[in-house]
């Protein structure tokens, strides 16, 4: 059968401009996917030619995201392109590092609230009844390690991903049956820009080792088309930090972790 736009799947990835995102894009194009890629900087058109060499067709999309506005005009030209969505990677998602009495911006919290949690349940609310819809369809929401403890330091970021891991697992078990299946991806620190944007390069977790993000989005993806419930993204360490966090008392892992992330 010749492969063409009208028979190929599409995928829908955000954040698709750096970091995670652009791998679990570039991991989708070469399993076959055309891919809606959405960024805020010009770099998603930059990643869009990338993947267009892998043989995808590719909707480059500049988008913010941190607003109600901005997800549903987003959303506006998702529905121009008038192909059912296949999957859905809602993976875009912020940092903000320093202590929160004296380092920190309220302003810039509550765009982290928006990003990582808001347009999640906003694209969520858009994307799901399509799929259900039509019977079919794989939803990846990338959450962090962070989920799993307390995260001094970065004390909005973590409690906005342990929303999302927990809205992944919430919503997949409504789902259940559907033919719509939903993945939380967990991924440690990553080889990417993720840590300097969010002001913490010169912290013990901005200067420490990191996880491949190649790998880590290869991870995501396999269990994203195996309908995995979830995945931690890493390697070997990092997956067993991810298991005992699940039996270590909450006061010692926020300090551990208070320690990794203090500027």
């Amino acid at each position: 059968m010749t492969v063409t736009p009208a028979n190929r799947p599409l995928a829908f990835v955000t954040g698709a401009s750096n970091g995670i995102g652009t791998e679990i894009a570039r991991e989708l194009a070469t399993r076959g996917y055309d891919i809606i890629g959405t960024g805020r900087s010009d770099s998603v058109d930059t990643v869009a030619e990338q993947l267009r060499a892998l043989g995808a067709t590719v909707y480059p999309i500049r988008a913010d995201l941190s607003t109600y506005d901005g997800v549903e005009d987003l959303w506006k030209q998702v529905e121009s392109v008038g192909r059912p969505l296949d999957i859905a990677v809602l993976n875009a998602g912020i940092s903000i590092g320093g202590a929160f009495a004296t380092d920190t911006d309220l302003d810039a919290e509550l765009k982290l609230i928006a990003l990582n949690i808001n347009a999640v349940v906003h694209l969520a609310k858009r994307v799901v009844p399509g799929m259900l819809a039509r019977g079919k369809g794989r939803i990846l929401i990338t959450s962090s390690i962070s989920a799993t403890m307390p995260t001094p330091y970065e004390t909005v970021y973590g409690p906005s991903k342990a929303f999302g891991y927990s809205f992944a697992e919430s919503l997949r078990e409504e789902l259940r049956g559907s033919g719509v299946t939903v993945t939380a991806l967990l991924p440690g620190a990553t080889d990417s820009d993720f840590h300097a944007r969010a002001g913490m390069g010169q912290t013990a977790i901005g200067k420490g080792q990191k996880n491949d993000k190649r790998l880590v989005a290869k991870q995501g993806v396999d269990a994203l088309l195996t309908g995995k419930d979830h995945v931690v993204g890493g390697d070997k360490a990092t997956k067993r930090q991810a298991f005992l966090n699940r039996f270590l008392p909450e006061h010692v892992k926020a300090r551990r972790q208070g320690a990794n992330a203090k500027p």
